[in-house]
């Protein structure tokens, strides 16, 4: 009997961390890190399994310790789409793959469903989708750390940059409408074509960007790009974990009472 298809969203987790060694395993909240990206992508209701894709036992034993899936991938992985890929080659029975930041502890369901659904309802030659938020402010615009993404008007991505695009030559963009597209780093991929991706060299777009969707858009591929109104809040230094506790805190409080009320 034929395995039944499946859509798993695989979180990659590596424990070097430049700025914030450890990361998954922070556990100012009572849990790891981990568990909250991992407790947050199970909110979805298209996603099958949640699955940690990790270089390190540490993070294994912990996901593993709260319930979790995880698998080890190869120390030697260049970026966390080769661990969610090789997790993916492992899943024959997978149909669809996504790829959850595993720094994203606030990531909603609802994202993770619409990009599912963006991809499920396509065309079954578009091998992947991705996300995007409007950018209203000009310092985001501007930020070279913030990518921006430009598409078609079937949705489609044209390009993906570092660079404010589009470049308001004439000052035509309307006050109070969008500057740009800020891109959010959650993809789905279909499986088959995932394995192919992670196998190819890197493109020379993308290796000038530093940009590695780019690699997509240059070999052919299509990326469906779905709109979301705001972008989930990724954690990259202690400062930024420190406002996630901060968060995390007042809305505990904020159940508590609400639960005696």
């Amino acid at each position: 009997m034929a395995r039944k298809s499946e859509i798993i969203a695989v979180v990659p987790a590596r424990y070097g961390s430049t700025r914030l060694p450890g990361k998954p395993l922070l556990n100012e909240t009572g849990r790891p890190l981990i568990r909250h990206v991992v407790d947050a992508a199970r909110k979805s209701k298209r996603v099958d399994r949640v699955i940690v894709a990790t270089d390190d036992r540490r993070i294994l034993d912990a996901v593993v310790g709260f319930g979790g899936e995880a698998m080890l991938t190869r120390a030697d992985c260049a970026s966390g789409t080769d661990r969610v890929a090789e997790v993916a080659a492992a899943i024959p029975e997978a149909s669809i793959v996504v790829n959850v930041q595993g720094d994203e502890p606030e990531i909603e369901g609802e994202s993770i469903d619409l990009l599912v659904d963006l991809l499920v309802e396509a065309d079954p030659t578009i091998a992947m989708a991705t996300l995007a938020t409007p950018i209203f402010e000009p310092a985001v615009f501007h930020d070279a750390s913030c990518v921006k993404v430009v598409t078609s008007k079937r949705g489609t991505a044209l390009y993906f940059s570092r660079s404010p695009i589009p470049y308001d030559r004439d000052g035509s963009i309307a006050p109070g409408t969008p500057l740009g597209h800020l891109h959010l780093g959650l993809y789905a991929y279909r499986r088959d074509f995932l394995t192919r991706y992670a196998a190819m060299p890197p493109t020379p777009l993308e290796m000038i960007e530093k940009l590695e969707q780019l690699r997509a858009l240059e070999t052919g591929a299509t990326i469906l790009v779905g709109i979301v109104n705001r972008a989930a809040v990724g954690i990259d230094t202690p400062e930024d974990y420190k406002r996630f506790v901060e968060r995390y805190r007042a809305s505990e409080q904020a159940d508590e009472q609400s639960s005696i009320l």
